[in-house]
């Protein structure tokens, strides 16, 4: 579970590193604006699990 954890970190600092880079957030809210960005990527994650891995 570390992983994913890892994963939903990492993809909500791109998302918001890329918000920042083209100005639609200043990096002044970006304590408010990453927060709700990974609330938003941990619910999309949790809705739709990955499969399990096949074997062989």
């Amino acid at each position: 579970m570390a992983s994913m954890d890892e994963q939903v970190l990492r993809t909500t600092k791109e998302v918001v590193v890329k918000f920042i880079e083209v100005g639609r957030i200043s990096p002044t809210g970006f304590d408010e604006f990453f927060k709700s960005v990974y609330r938003t990527v941990c619910e999309a994650v949790k809705e739709n699990p990955l499969p399990p891995e096949k074997k062989g």
